[in-house]
């Protein structure tokens, strides 16, 4: 017959074993940022709206205008509008649960929607810096107090939401790759501003083009930036600034552990760091007091919550002989 105080220690079990797959399975619910996740949201929304609003305005004057700078600042407006777009369909796809032969659930869409942002700004700025030499080649006609007007609103625009996207977590590559648009949308606004002043007060045409191949840099700068640290989740490179030969050494100077191989560190998504590896200890170690001791300095040092550590004594005939 059992008693209250049995009951009570099985339940006890049930939730220790409970916290432990909460804590090291992220994949199957455990991994969550979604108070950040709420706030990222209302942020890309509202940065949405601005801009949404602000880019039909542009393209309108810029056409009257006939300024490639006021175009291209649209172009690259787009180009935010559908980054901010995206990066919220991502964060609604990366909170979805786990399931079927998606065990980790569809994080990685974030670094996608990343990925996505880095070549779109690759791409328009290699045409905006196509068509900014052929402007300075043979410069058009430019409305000056046109564009330098919409410049001026625009930059007021993008500061707000420049402003609105750094509140949000930029510790995910998918808020910073809309970031980065938005940004660079920002400088584009103030080389044309100033392109504007110039055409204004003193005539020279090409002033729009330097100011449309000034942004372009500044975008083929930014895509790269991108398009190299989501194609390092990607490639599941080790995450930036974690080297695995000093994990492996924090590993190893756990007493009782004699080696340490097949070790993988990996980025799910940004702020998912996962790491697996077989390890071997001495005859008499305690496995399971072990691998304890190395999940928590592996959090403690690294922040690397999500392990799969393999535990094994030397000499047991599991092990490979290559051990």
């Amino acid at each position: 017959m059992s008693t209250a105080e049995d009951h009570k220690g099985t339940d006890a079990v049930a939730e220790d074993r409970d916290a432990g797959l909460h804590r090291h399975a992220p994949g199957l619910g455990g991994h969550s940022h979604a108070p950040s996740a709420d706030a990222d949201r209302r942020y890309l929304t509202a940065a949405l709206a601005l801009l949404g609003a602000f880019l039909i305005v542009e393209v309108v004057l810029g056409i009257l205008a006939n300024s490639l700078a006021l175009l291209s600042d649209a172009a690259h407006m787009l180009t935010d509008v559908t980054a901010l777009a995206l990066a919220l369909f991502a964060l609604s796809a990366a909170r979805r649960p786990a399931q079927g032969g998606y065990t980790f659930g569809f994080k990685r869409a974030e670094i996608l929607s990343a990925q996505f942002n880095g070549v779109t700004l690759l791409v328009l700025g290699g045409w905006l810096g196509f068509e900014g030499v052929q402007r300075l080649i043979d410069p058009p006609e430019v409305e000056g107090g046109i564009v330098l007007a919409v410049a001026v609103a625009g930059v007021g625009v993008n500061l707000v939401a420049t402003w609105l996207l750094s509140r949000a977590d930029r510790r995910s590559l998918n808020v910073e790759g809309a970031f980065q648009h938005i940004l660079t949308d920002l400088f584009a606004f103030i080389g044309t501003a100033v392109a504007g002043f110039v055409v204004l007060v003193t005539g020279y045409m090409r002033a729009d083009a330097l100011a449309a191949l000034l942004v372009a840099a500044v975008m083929l700068r930014s895509g790269a930036r991108l398009v190299h640290a989501s194609g390092r989740v990607l490639l599941e490179a080790a995450p930036t600034g974690l080297n695995p030969t000093a994990v492996a050494a924090t590993m190893l100077a756990v007493p009782g552990v004699r080696s340490v191989h097949d070790l993988h560190v990996w980025e799910v998504t940004s702020g998912f760091p996962s790491l697996s590896a077989h390890v071997l200890v001495a005859s008499h170690a305690d496995c399971h007091e072990i691998r304890s001791v190395l999940e928590t300095n592996l959090g403690r040092d690294y922040g690397i919550e999500h392990t799969t550590l393999q535990v094994d004594h030397v000499g047991d005939a599991c092990c490979n002989d290559d051990c």
